[in-house]
């Protein structure tokens, strides 16, 4: 479900207080603050589109542990047409006749 961005609306029509709310996407928005009753209005915010990726993230997901836990198997070139076998359950070398 989505966070969503709301600011209170003071007397004067500015925005005051900024609070977070975790909403499905089909809730109506809110109208009231939840706590005190206050108007509020939702704040546009740019979607994240990165999610939770990081250099250190994407290694770990490719680590030799990794791939050899979920059963993939994982070969690192050596020399010309040899692969020897870093991760998983297949030949230790393969060689290109």
């Amino acid at each position: 479900m989505p966070t969503y961005v709301y600011a209170v609306v003071n007397k004067d029509g500015s925005l005051g207080e900024h609070f977070e709310v975790v909403q499905k996407m089909s809730d109506a928005p809110l109208t009231e603050h939840p706590e005190t009753g206050a108007p509020v209005q939702r704040v546009p915010q740019a979607p994240m589109v990165n999610g939770q990726h990081s250099d250190a993230s994407d290694k770990r997901k490719v680590s030799d542990s990794n791939l050899d836990r979920l059963g993939f198997t994982k070969y690192q070139k050596v020399g010309d047409g040899t692969y020897e076998k870093t991760a998983g359950a297949g030949p230790k070398v393969i060689k290109r006749d």
